[in-house]
């Protein structure tokens, strides 16, 4: 099994800002189903070339996306890649908050609870980009 590179923080505020947008989110998604050209991408909104490019030039720092160049079009894809280093980084959050309201559960039923779980306090891990490696 390959271990991923964990994301810098830069990294991480960059997929996210990447993100943040709906005509983002859609433009990775449209790429995500087949390569398109940036002219092909800019006629599926309503607004203009120049706007989509941007938003295009965004998802490529964040990795997102490559984009690479065939006569006078430039085509886009996806970067599964990084779509997979950025969901295994999510679902870390998730874990990390799973366990945060899993031990709050056990506080609220009881004293008896947490011990019947088998957990320790000893089992929390703050940072959810920090992963074991062999």
């Amino acid at each position: 099994m390959v271990a991923q590179r964990e994301l810098s923080e830069a990294e991480v505020d960059r997929v996210f800002h990447a993100l943040a947008t709906s005509t983002r989110r859609d433009i990775l998604r449209r790429t995500i189903e087949r390569e398109q050209s940036v002219s092909t991408l800019a006629s599926e909104y309503d607004m203009s070339f120049a706007a989509v490019q941007k938003h295009v030039a965004v998802l490529e720092a964040a990795n997102l996306i490559v984009k690479r160049a065939e006569g006078r079009e430039r085509l886009v894809r996806a970067n599964p890649e990084m779509i997979a280093r950025a969901r295994a980084l999510l679902a870390r959050y998730e874990e990390l908050w799973r366990s945060r309201i899993a031990r709050l559960d056990d506080l609220l039923a009881g004293p008896s609870t947490s011990s019947e779980t088998g957990r320790s306090d000893d089992d929390t891990t703050d940072d959810p980009r920090t992963e074991e490696r062999d």
